[in-house]
């Protein structure tokens, strides 16, 4: 393979986020976000769209989501979007996907005969022994689904962080996932934007504060926030995702 060095900028090879995280409070609005957005599917993971017209489609566990994926490819990959709603619910998920992979190592070979009824759970082994095995589950499943469209959303909970600063306690809003699962995704992330409701309007924050973990690599986004959606006097709901998808 020849090597060859750039001599002057390239331009950006694409200006959408590719990869975009939403973590909201629960119902603030994100599957109506998602029902709106032209060629988006949404992989229910949480019956939270059964009163939502939308493309949309639930799993109750790995299995059901591999047999999704493999529709999808032998369907040519007809979205554009995907949004996985939630990964919050998805980790819950990736907990017996972690232990059939523990199970298949040299040290976890007896680990349903033994230490399942031992710990009733990975999660429960001495030491955080399953975490790691948790974490390779869920990356795999997440890494599995971006296969399934240019753009993938990943929706999820928001949970209170305590946190000091000078000296002084204040809470920090945060995605809600265990551990060093929250770290592989936002660093995975084009955007991470924070979901949350001021009257009748949804705001969708990319403002990096102290209280809120969010940001954006893309330039429309960075350090921006934007009227994603409004409630009209009629009940009905107006969204916009142009200033977020500008391409």
């Amino acid at each position: 393979m020849e090597i060859v060095l750039p001599t002057k900028k390239q331009k950006p090879e694409t200006t959408s986020p590719e990869n975009l995280v939403i973590f909201s409070k629960p119902k603030v609005g994100k599957t109506t976000l998602f029902a709106d957005l032209p060629d988006c599917l949404i992989l229910d993971l949480e019956s939270g769209s059964k009163y939502v017209e939308a493309l949309k489609i639930g799993a109750a566990n790995v299995d059901e989501i591999k047999a999704i994926g493999k529709a999808i490819k032998d369907a040519g990959y007809p979205y554009k979007y995907v949004a996985v709603d939630t990964i919050t619910a998805l980790e819950e998920i990736c907990v017996p996907f972690a232990e059939e992979l523990y199970s298949q190592s040299p040290m976890g070979k007896s680990w349903f005969s033994e230490g399942k009824v031992k710990y009733g759970s990975i999660l429960n082994m001495p030491n955080g022994a399953g975490y790691p095995w948790l974490r390779e589950a869920f990356s795999t499943i997440i890494a599995y689904i971006k296969k399934w469209a240019p753009r993938v959303i990943l929706a999820g909970h928001v949970k209170d962080v305590l946190l000091e600063k000078n000296g002084a306690e204040f809470t920090s809003m945060d995605l809600d996932l265990t551990g060093k699962l929250k770290r592989i995704i936002m660093q995975h992330s084009d955007a991470i934007g924070y979901l949350y409701r001021r009257g009748d309007t949804n705001i969708l924050s990319f403002k990096t504060k102290d209280d809120v973990s969010c940001g954006a690599r893309p330039i429309h986004l960075k350090n921006k926030e934007f009227e994603i959606s409004k409630i009209n006097e009629d009940g009905s709901v107006t969204v916009d995702w142009s200033q977020i998808f500008i391409d």
